[in-house]
């Protein structure tokens, strides 16, 4: 059974590759009826639709550009607009930079609005490379799994669906699974400065289980949102 939130939850989930991010996000949809709102699919979604900034989207990813903030903002902010998002949403990659932080901060700021909790899911960089390295995913139905930690009941058969077609993401490896680490220590650690200084950064211990993830980050949504 759901819990009703007091007040809209403006959320931003922090974490490395394989910190189980969207595992847990989609835990706090069916949990509060929040919305996870991901970059990539509101640029498509608004591209597709046809709308003004999806419009402007379109221009510059033909021409094989980077669509700018201002655009990104613009999407999110009409997204958000929407009725199915009145509980609240989840944001999945982005910001990525302070300067995006600031600019969110500015448009939740003209609706009344303000992020309710940063959540950063610590890891433990090793364990998270062996993590990411055995991951793999039933082609069926997106179930996943893991070599060690969450094998499948019966070998060659998904415990969901019963497909026997299973993939891997060619760069999960430990060489990229390092290499991505880096890259997201270093461009997270000003958006964990960002909003410690706001006061809304929150931090879960990762390496539990996914139960125990949970359970805290439903700790934190009721209590941001109380």
């Amino acid at each position: 059974m759901g819990d009703v939130l007091t007040s809209p939850a403006v959320l931003i989930l922090l974490g490395p590759p394989g910190a189980g991010k969207g595992t847990q996000a989609r835990m706090l949809e069916e949990r509060f009826g929040l919305v996870q709102l991901s970059t990539g699919d509101l640029l498509r979604a608004a591209v597709a639709e046809g709308t003004p900034a999806g419009l402007a989207a379109k221009s510059v990813m033909e021409s094989g550009g980077l669509v700018s903030d201002e655009i990104v903002l613009a999407i999110l902010k009409d997204r958000m607009a929407m009725p199915d998002v009145k509980a609240g949403v989840i944001l999945d990659g982005f910001p990525r930079t302070a300067g995006q932080a600031a600019a969110l901060d500015q448009l939740l700021d003209a609706a009344g609005q303000k992020v309710s909790a940063a959540i950063s899911l610590e890891v433990d960089d090793e364990a998270m490379i062996d993590r990411v390295a055995g991951r793999f995913t039933c082609a069926n139905c997106g179930e996943g799994y893991h070599d060690t930690h969450k094998t499948t009941a019966k070998a060659g058969t998904c415990d969901k669906c019963g497909g026997s077609e299973f993939k891997r993401r060619a760069d999960d490896n430990a060489e990229t699974a390092r290499e991505r680490l880096r890259a997201y220590h270093a461009d997270t650690a000003p958006l964990i400065a960002h909003y410690d200084k706001l006061g809304v950064l929150q931090t879960v211990d990762a390496m539990g289980s996914i139960e125990a993830i949970a359970s805290a980050l439903r700790t934190i949504v009721n209590r941001a949102t109380g």
